[in-house]
């Protein structure tokens, strides 16, 4: 009987961390050192062995895994063991195993990996198991996972200890199982239609390509300061400026802002970039890959997010941001043309004012307040102001407009793109009114990058170009309500600093 199931009343938790210790030096001191073992030859897995049951019925099997539940009825127990590819249950006999094995067994403790060899069988109760003939112990668990019934309930544990959490919870589990194939759904796609991928630096003396405040780190042997990425865009751009027509790159991105159930510091996005395409062309790449990415992973385009049902099936609506801001709140754009009809309106609809605002800030902010809640099935939002759009080709039809889009879900923002700027003498000027912004006190305002302004003047075809947040859409097909939640590792606060301000508020 595991010494894991006596009262936990009569024992304190260092007790029984410390009854552990003394059961491996035990084992260590008789030459059974289970932390010496390098290697087991599995068979199969749990999964395995449970769907080919018929086929595998009375054959020997070789498994490996972690103890979960352990059941003891004198010279016979049950156990339950968990793989990677779920649990099945172990019967232990003393005289199917020997004496000395069986006295070893049943000092071992829920959260040990063992590996078993045996025959597969039905027992009784119906019940497919793993008849076992050795049991041997290879990592003794020093530490006592979180109780049956209870689990690891605690959100902030599960995150900063993922180990247990992907232990316990197995949904957790399934939910990275999917992001995976998602991820690798998406990949699929643009390989297949000839896309190539590409690594862009992480590290850069401009943090350019987004509006964001970057993370600031030191290079020694240069002595300068340099900046995590924000974005990947600007490296993109020169590949299709040197002659690659198609570009992606999946990977991590860092902005050091805010942090809440849709933003962590650290975030996978895919940024993607075509010659000779525009944003409609980048719109029903975006709709197609997002919809391969459900169907992939879950086997259907339709979802039910936090009891919502959303419909990821192409082709999504298709809505001006203009035309937005008339649907939902019943004000016209079209027919305010200066900034001070602009600014007067903002004022009225309480949007704060600030030192740039002009008519195309308005129109962003207004939006942003009053149209974003609304937008919960798939909607590309177009045509954002130049002002918000410094990246982004004018709209031919109104140049205070761009051939842009944002893709929203469930109110979040889970893409932008646009037909890029090509025009180097537009982009220089749009820069400098990004410094300007930046004079004024937006740390968030884009960086002058001369290189780049360089790269487009050898010459940038007209390309279109896609950003997508990944964990955000990763969070529609796992259902999450946390972003932490499609994060294996989320930035969580050293538990030190929560300690002090604790001290601190008391």
């Amino acid at each position: 009987m595991s010494n894991d199931q006596m009262n936990s009343e009569t024992l304190s938790l260092n007790e029984m961390l410390q009854i552990r210790r003394d059961k491996l030096k035990k084992l260590q001191e008789a030459g059974k050192n289970p932390f010496k073992i390098e290697k087991y030859i599995k068979t199969h897995h749990s999964k395995q062995v449970k769907d080919n049951f018929e086929k595998l019925e009375g054959s020997e099997v070789s498994l490996a895994g972690r103890i979960m539940s352990m059941r003891g009825h004198g010279k016979a127990s049950f156990i339950d063991i968990q793989d990677e590819q779920g649990r099945i249950q172990v019967y232990v006999r003393q005289d199917a195993i020997g004496d000395d094995s069986y006295t070893d067994f049943v000092t071992y403790d829920m959260g040990d990996i063992i590996g078993v060899e045996g025959t597969v069988f039905m027992t009784n109760k119906g019940e497919q198991s793993v008849k076992a003939s050795k049991v041997a112990l290879l990592t003794k668990s020093l530490q006592i996972l979180p109780e049956k019934y209870h689990g690891l309930k605690d959100p902030d544990l599960r995150y900063r200890q993922r180990y247990v959490d992907l232990i316990v919870n197995p949904d957790v589990k399934e939910a990275f199982l999917i992001r995976s194939k998602a991820i690798k759904a998406l990949k699929e796609y643009l390989d297949e239609r000839d896309f190539l991928e590409v690594d862009t630096p992480i590290l850069s003396t401009i943090a350019g390509g987004a509006t964001a405040r970057p993370f600031i780190t030191h290079h020694n042997t240069l002595d300068i300061d340099m900046y995590m990425r924000i974005a990947n865009e600007l490296y993109l751009k020169r590949l299709i400026v040197g002659g690659f027509e198609r570009v992606y790159e999946l990977g991590k991105m860092f902005r050091n802002e805010g942090m809440s159930i849709k933003h962590n510091p650290e975030y996978t996005a895919i940024e993607v970039y075509q010659a000779y395409a525009d944003y409609e062309d980048i719109m029903r790449l975006t709709e197609e890959a997002v919809a391969c990415m459900a169907q992939k992973s879950l086997g259907t385009t339709k979802i039910n997010y936090q009891g919502t049902e959303i419909d990821l099936t192409p082709p999504w609506r298709r809505l001006s941001m203009i035309d937005a801001i008339k649907e939902f709140k019943g004000i016209d754009f079209n027919e305010i043309q200066t900034d001070e009809e602009a600014i007067k309106v903002a004022k009225e609809n309480h949007i704060e004012i600030t030192p740039v605002m002009n008519r195309g800030f308005v129109i962003a902010a207004m939006f942003e307040e009053f149209c974003e809640e609304h937008l919960i099935q798939p909607t590309f939002i177009t045509h954002h102001p130049v002002e918000v759009s410094p990246l982004s080709k004018r709209n031919p039809d109104d140049p205070r407009l761009t051939n842009r889009f944002e893709a929203f879900v469930n109110t979040w923002e889970i893409a932008n793109a646009f037909s890029e700027l090509n025009d180097p003498i537009d982009q220089r000027e749009r820069f400098m009114d990004q410094l300007k912004q930046r004079e004024l006190g937006d740390d968030e305002a884009y960086m002058l990058d001369e290189d780049f302004l360089n790269a487009i003047e050898v010459g940038l075809p007209p390309t279109g170009g896609l950003g997508i947040g990944i964990d955000r859409v990763i969070m529609l097909l796992t259902n999450s309500s946390s972003i932490r939640d499609v994060i294996l590792f989320p930035t969580m606060k050293p538990i030190k600093e929560e300690k002090n301000d604790a001290k601190e508020q008391n």
